[in-house]
């Protein structure tokens, strides 16, 4: 998802749904349909790692401000004029996490987290159909590029691994 998909993902779409919820039935095969960039509509797999997640975040949530206990809509409440925590927020927590982390904060924000997923995903076998659902791109090209990450690892195991790459010239 898209850290605007994210934040703006509505409590109500989890208290219905029965979050939180330790039945492993539930959490088998459950996507959260979400409207994205452009009102395009899409499904979006609910992994068992992001229901425990959220489950954990609910326990807790309203303890983060009191305005929170007056019925804010959104999961992500913020006192923000939006409602939500806004891009820019996350942001700046994920810089600050990255210090705590010792790491270079200029080399973390929410669309790099997005990158890494997608890479990730193509590195370990997945299609770019499916990595083209996932990122919600209406446009097969936009997907394309990361195929740099495919092509740079395949690159990488054939020089490492390929008897004849290997070879003394």
């Amino acid at each position: 998802m898209r850290i605007s998909e994210v934040l703006t993902l509505p409590l109500n779409l989890f208290i219905k749904r029965g979050l939180p919820s330790a039945d492993p039935d539930f959490i088998k095969n459950r996507m959260l349909h979400i409207q994205g960039k452009g009102g395009k509509e899409r499904l979006v797999p609910l992994t068992p790692s992001a229901v425990r997640a959220v489950k954990a975040y609910l326990e807790v949530r309203e303890h983060f401000f009191s305005f929170v206990r007056d019925k804010n809509p959104f999961l992500f409440a913020s006192e923000a004029k939006e409602g939500h925590l806004t891009r820019q927020r996350v942001g700046q927590l994920l810089k600050e996490l990255a210090l705590k982390a010792g790491l270079s904060p200029e080399r973390l924000s929410p669309h790099v987290l997005r990158h890494a997923f997608a890479s990730h995903l193509l590195h370990h076998g997945a299609d770019l159909l499916s990595l083209q659902q996932l990122l919600g791109h209406s446009d097969i090209s936009t997907t394309q590029i990361y195929t740099h990450v495919l092509y740079e690892h395949l690159s990488n195991l054939l020089q490492h691994h390929h008897p004849v790459a290997k070879s003394p010239q």
